[in-house]
């Protein structure tokens, strides 16, 4: 499949991009749903994931839309919240009676939204990271992110390198931080890694020094690793330099946002993590294929935004991107066809990386999708 990397000009060639694909579409809109946590604790993730696909619906539509057929994007905000997640997403499928499902920005709504999505048959593209959206395979639901597995995985394989062994984890106690600490847990001794401490927190805790000041008296800690996304990982950064603790800290791709480096400050210089390439297009190779996706999207962003793009704006982007393709080779918006078609996805080039899918995989991500990054001087650094 070849990449449509950018929108408006690249929907207007695309019956010579998908041949026998593009079949004339009805005059109705696309229709596609989305519950975001826009406000909230997750808002960071929320909010540049709703900008961007207002942003390029807008280009779609200005543009003429997907062969004549305009795009109509009808977005909820769940604050973050599970139950309004479940509310919101039964709107959208028996109210609004959208076609595609893109959304989910966390874990835990995500999960809360599935049962519907899967009941009411329509095509739900997740931009949440738990393992657990994708595994078990779902018919109906698909992901764009690196899973918290692979982050896990990548962070392993990097303390392995340099030796550390014995580590301490400290992860929040609900959806993504749990399920990251679960799989944590579950993939340490495939790279030789035992963990020597365990510690958790509430997303709401405003302190976590008690926990932290465990991990420091446990013996034999080389590094630590937090699971997390919000302000909760920046506390941990933040208490982590309070108490003069000299190990290497680790934190999951849940973190890949200026925004974390601004509420950590100073005490997150040093800190590494997974990352898509996104926050480092400048620093990629010139032959890599993500390249120009990155460079371009990252462009569009911030110069439509006037602020720092972020990874999770990008899984938005790669949603759309993935199910605008998927009902023009369906030339249809029927829910089953576009469903096959999604699954179908083959070479496409997003800003999360290079993305395949087939039955018994709904993400399509390798784990060369990811790269590691430092925290130097309030920015990136490739450090692969």
């Amino acid at each position: 499949m070849r990449n449509l990397t950018r929108f408006g000009a690249a929907f207007v060639v695309a019956t010579s991009v998908y041949g026998a694909a593009g079949v004339a579409l009805a005059a109705d809109p696309i229709k596609i749903g989305s519950i975001l946590s826009v406000t909230g604790p997750a808002s960071f993730l929320g909010e540049p994931e709703k900008k961007t696909l207002e942003m390029y619906v807008e280009r779609i539509n200005k543009d003429g839309g997907v062969q004549g057929r305009k795009v109509e994007l009808v977005v909820y905000d769940d604050g973050g919240a599970g139950e309004k997640a479940t509310t919101f997403t039964k709107r959208l499928i028996e109210s609004d009676k959208v076609d595609i499902l893109i959304g989910g920005t966390t874990t835990g709504t995500t999960m809360a939204a599935v049962p519907l999505a899967e009941r009411g048959q329509t095509p739900f593209i997740s931009l949440a990271g738990g393992v657990n959206i994708v595994e078990p395979v779902k018919k109906w639901v698909f992901k764009t992110p690196h899973t918290d597995r692979m982050a896990a995985e990548k962070v392993f394989s990097d303390m392995k390198k340099k030796g550390l062994t014995k580590i301490a984890l400290i992860s929040e106690d609900a959806g993504f931080g749990k399920s990251g600490h679960d799989q944590s847990l579950a993939v340490a001794k495939n790279f030789g890694i035992e963990i020597v401490a365990d510690e958790v927190y509430s997303p709401k805790d405003p302190d976590v020094t008690a926990q932290l000041t465990k991990i420091k008296n446990a013996a034999g800690v080389q590094a630590v690793f937090n699971f997390g996304f919000g302000q909760g990982p920046a506390i941990v950064t933040k208490n982590f330099k309070q108490l003069g603790m000299s190990v290497p800290l680790y934190q999951s791709h849940g973190v890949a946002s200026k925004d974390y480096i601004k509420l950590a400050g100073d005490a997150s210089e040093g800190v590494r993590l997974p990352a898509s390439g996104l926050v480092v297009p400048d620093q990629l190779g010139a032959t890599d294929p993500q390249k120009p996706v990155v460079t371009a999207f990252k462009k569009d962003y911030e110069t439509a935004f006037k602020s720092d793009v972020s990874t999770f704006a990008g899984h938005a982007y790669d949603g759309l991107q993935i199910a605008l393709a998927a009902v023009l080779r369906a030339g249809s918006t029927d829910k089953a066809k576009v469903r096959d078609e999604i699954e179908k996805t083959s070479g496409y080039v997003g800003t999360g990386g290079l993305v395949s899918m087939s039955a018994t995989d709904h993400m399509g991500l390798s784990p060369s999708a990811f790269h590691m990054v430092e925290i130097r001087k309030g920015d990136w650094l490739l450090s692969d």
